[in-house]
């Protein structure tokens, strides 16, 4: 049924609502996967297998920081692309090979979780940090092979004012629906069922032994309750929402108007918000693969904690001294 009564796009909530997000990522991503990606480094000799799958995530999470700049100055010039169409096909072709590349060595950190905990005697010895290597390689090709074909499509658009788009252009939207559906049951929706598979596996097996260390329970508890919030919170909606918002454009060109249609774009526009939040949330990952890491946060912690008390105290100690005469 077409509806001609065409109801407003809220377009200006973008500009208001994704340049902070950025501008927050950009400073705690940077940080936090800075440090974590010096650590690894600075312990290369001690590099683990699963080490590799982190550290890779860290460079996808760098990779797609150093973008956001450009995408905040897009959006404080009132959505103006001034960098040129190749740079905005480069910029959002990281965003895909991060979003892709974070959920794929995600998925080979749950299946290596998985063999080593539920098979252990199986994969003693024959999973080597050569085939980790491998493997992260075969990640970036993959993800990359995938996030290619989004380059073709048209990014810019506009005369006076050149728009970058994160998916294409209206002329285009139709074809890009079909990709983008096959993209996320290619990169989201596979990876999403091995990584529930692999740790469903993992909790079964852990509560049904009594034998199993209790301290390994808990951080397998822990891991999988940070991959269920990168999921929910990051990719679910993402991918959701983007599928659902390309429809109503495909409506909006076919002249059929729905009530929905800006809600679902102002919720699609949260969702990249939440999405690009996954750079900084990643290195939560780093906290739990490293045992080393916890303990240095605490002797950071307490290190500061303690030039906090001293400080007051010396104080009153030389105004002691100043008052008896010293």
């Amino acid at each position: 049924m077409k509806n001609n009564s065409f109801h407003s796009i809220s377009f200006e909530f973008t500009g208001r609502f994704l340049p902070p997000v950025y501008i927050l990522v950009f400073v705690i991503g940077l940080v936090a996967n800075g440090w974590g990606l010096k650590y690894l480094l600075h312990n290369w000799k001690k590099l683990k297998i699963i080490n590799v799958f982190v550290l890779n995530l860290g460079l996808a999470d760098i990779l797609y920081l150093l973008t956001l700049p450009f995408l905040v100055v897009y959006y404080f010039m009132d959505r103006n692309w001034i960098f040129g169409d190749a740079f905005c096909k480069i910029t959002r072709f990281c965003f895909n090979l991060n979003l892709y590349g974070s959920i794929g060595f995600l998925t080979c950190i749950s299946v290596y979780r998985y063999l080593a905990i539920v098979h252990p005697m199986r994969v003693m010895g024959r999973i080597t940090l050569t085939h980790s290597v491998r493997i992260s390689v075969m990640v970036w090709f993959l993800v990359s092979i995938q996030s290619l074909p989004d380059m073709f499509y048209s990014k810019t658009f506009g005369n006076n004012i050149e728009q970058c788009f994160d998916t294409t252009s209206d002329s285009y939207v139709d074809d890009y629906l079909k990709y983008s559906l096959g993209w996320t049951l290619t990169g989201f929706c596979i990876p999403l069922l091995i990584t529930l598979g692999c740790y469903g596996h993992v909790i079964v097996v852990l509560c049904s032994t009594n034998t199993t260390d209790k301290v390994l329970k808990q951080r397998c508890l822990k891991l999988l309750f940070i991959l269920i919030l990168l999921f929910s919170v990051c990719y679910i909606p993402y991918h959701v929402l983007k599928n659902l918002n390309l429809w109503s454009r495909v409506l909006q060109n076919q002249k059929i108007c729905r009530k929905w249609s800006n809600g679902v774009y102002i919720a699609r526009q949260i969702s990249r918000g939440l999405v690009c939040i996954n750079s900084a949330l990643n290195p939560l990952v780093y906290l739990h693969g490293n045992e080393d890491i916890p303990a240095q946060l605490r002797q950071l912690l307490q290190h500061a904690r303690q030039m906090f008390i001293r400080v007051p105290v010396a104080q009153t100690a030389d105004e002691i001294q100043q008052e008896i005469g010293f």
